[in-house]
This record gives structure tokens, C-alpha cells and sequence, in this order.
């Protein structure tokens, strides 16, 4: 639980320190280092499992074909704006191995697909919102809930659209002047409530497709190969 918890702080804290830095000092020109720098931080619970040698290999093999689903589904979407399956496999990412797995795929998934999508001074705000879906989804007393109820898994799917929109929206205030203002904070995030239930509507629809036939596959991978966390947690 110990090592759990510096992971939360490290992903939590440092990346925003670090996403403050590129907007503030080097004013969203360096967003490709600020990304790398970003994907370094988000290994860490990866890092810190190998000096403790308590890392499955087949973890990091679930997580890459956790991140290319993710990322192919992100790009056979790519004309419907706002309706992507991304946010789903996030969540089952963390529902199954934890928090940090679902930050990982998170943060993973904006930048890879960004190939395709384009990069930009948004990469790394999408890292860590998609990221903080994947943390907050794999919360011991969320993932359970969220595991064994459809209800908490919509009311979840709802309530990550909105976290994602009103992240999203602090780097469209920023982005304006490379100042953030709360006024114009709420004027961008009152616009952008079509977006917001859009991503709504999509993580519900999307996790309620693909939450029996994945689910039960990665129950399967983590029962057979016995794959837990990355900190060696078990979901209930």
C-alpha cells in the first residue's frame, strides 16, 4: 500500500509541475520534451516494481495491447469527434490491474495516437487527463464497485467525460494568452457541454459494450497467469 501511494503522488504531483513548466516557461514550444518527460514520470510504477523485482513481464505485455487497442479504436472513430472508445479501455485497464496500469495506458494512449491525431501543446494535458480517469477508475473502493455494478459503471463512464472536458478546458483558457483566467474558465467549459456529454455518452455506451467480453477475458489473463497490479495488488 506504501509503494501505491508514492506512486499516486508522483504521477499527481510531478506532472502537473511539469505541464506548468512547459506552459509557463517555455511557453507551449516544447510540448514533444514536455510528452517525453511526462511518459518517463508515468513509468515509474514500472521502474520502481523492476528494482523490486516484483514485476510480471506479462503485465507490460497486457498493458502494450491495452494501449494499441486503445489506439486503433481512437483512430477507427476518428470521424465521429468526441465518440471514441479510449476512455473504456482506460477504465477496464484499471478495474482489472490497478491504477497505475490505467494511468499508464492513459497517458500512452494520447501520445501514440497523436501520431495520427497530431501533436501539439494539448499532448500532454490529454496524457494526464485520460491518465487520471485511469488512476481515479482503479481506486481500490472504486474498481470493486465499478467491477460488480453496472449502475456505478455508468454513473463512472458520465461522471470520466466530464473530468476529461473540464481538464481539457484549463489548456483551452491557457492556450488563449498562456494565462488562466477563472471566468473564462467557466464561459469555455459552459460551451463546451455538448463535448462534454458527447464523451459522456461515449464512455457509457463503449464500457457497457465491452465490459463482459473483455472484462472477462482479462479476469481469465489475471486468474491464469496470475498477473496482479503493479504493486502486486488484487482487485476484489
Amino acid at each position: 500500500m506504501k509503494r501505491q501511494w508514492i506512486n499516486y503522488i508522483v504521477l499527481l504531483v510531478f506532472i502537473p509541475i511539469v505541464i506548468w513548466f512547459g506552459v509557463t516557461f517555455l511557453e507551449d514550444r516544447r510540448y514533444v520534451f514536455i510528452s517525453l518527460v511526462i511518459v518517463l514520470i508515468t513509468m515509474f510504477p514500472i521502474f520502481q516494481s523492476l528494482e523490486m523485482r516484483t514485476m510480471n513481464v506479462r503485465l507490460l505485455v497486457i498493458l502494450a495491447v491495452m494501449t494499441a487497442l486503445s489506439v486503433v479504436g481512437r483512430m477507427l472513430f476518428a470521424a465521429l469527434p468526441g465518440f471514441k472508445p479510449v476512455t473504456a479501455i482506460i477504465i477496464l485497464t484499471a478495474i482489472y490491474f490497478g491504477g497505475e496500469a490505467g494511468f499508464i495506458v492513459g497517458a500512452l494512449s494520447a501520445l501514440i495516437s497523436n501520431i495520427y491525431f497530431g501533436q501539439g501543446p494539448w499532448t500532454p494535458f490529454q496524457m494526464f487527463s485520460w491518465g487520471m480517469v485511469g488512476l481515479l477508475a482503479g481506486l481500490p473502493w472504486v474498481r470493486k464497485r465499478l467491477k460488480h455494478s453496472y449502475f456505478a459503471l455508468i454513473l463512472f463512464g458520465i461522471i470520466s467525460g466530464v473530468l476529461f472536458s473540464i481538464l481539457m478546458d484549463i489548456w483551452t483558457v491557457l492556450s488563449l494568452d498562456g494565462t488562466f483566467n477563472w471566468r473564462r474558465y467557466v464561459a469555455v467549459v459552459g460551451l463546451s457541454m455538448p463535448f462534454m456529454a458527447t464523451y459522456a455518452l461515449s464512455n457509457v455506451i463503449f464500457l457497457l459494450l465491452t465490459m463482459k467480453p473483455i472484462g472477462q477475458k482479462l479476469e481469465r489473463i489475471k486468474t491464469k497467469y496470475n498477473v496482479g497490479g503493479l504493486t502486486n495488488e488484487q482487485s476484489s
